[in-house]
């Protein structure tokens, strides 16, 4: 397995994982908007994309967006997708996507990684594995301005 930075030139690669990404988080198939939106995200240098590669073929990715903390006065990434196709979970594959994002951060010097998920994904086994920890200090509110999902 080959886990690489992604580039535009991937697009075609993760668009379709993209998409069944938000399809397992019940959103509608929509191949063509999941590759617009990536291909606004990576024109405007808004993203990084970890792609994990099994013989050519695309089998996971990572998504991050960096942002600031004002009160360390550090960038740091949120680690906001995570999605492995089905016959590769539990093969490494998230492990290795973790890990990679992880090394990225480190090598740039950034504060580290946040991430939220839902309280019923059985990926939490695998963050706490890898060191993650939950925050049990903070609640996290969200403001939603229209009615999509």
């Amino acid at each position: 397995m080959e886990i690489k930075k992604a580039t535009i030139s991937d697009l075609e690669l993760i668009a379709p994982l993209f998409d069944e990404y938000r399809v397992f988080y019940e959103q509608e198939s929509n191949l063509d908007a999941a590759r617009s939106f990536l291909k606004e995200r990576f024109t405007n240098k808004e993203n990084v994309v970890f792609l994990a590669l099994e013989n050519g073929n695309a089998c996971g990715f990572t998504q991050l967006y960096k942002t600031f903390s004002s009160v360390s006065l550090q960038p740091f990434y949120i680690l906001n997708d995570l999605f492995v196709l089905p016959e590769f979970r539990k093969k490494g594959v998230g492990e290795a996507l973790l890990n990679h994002a992880k090394d990225f951060c480190k090598k740039k010097g950034y504060k580290g990684l946040a991430l939220e998920t839902a309280v019923d994904n059985p990926a939490q086994k695998l963050y706490e594995r890898l060191g993650w920890e939950k925050d049990e200090a903070y609640l996290h509110y969200f403001w939603t301005h229209n009615q999509a999902k």
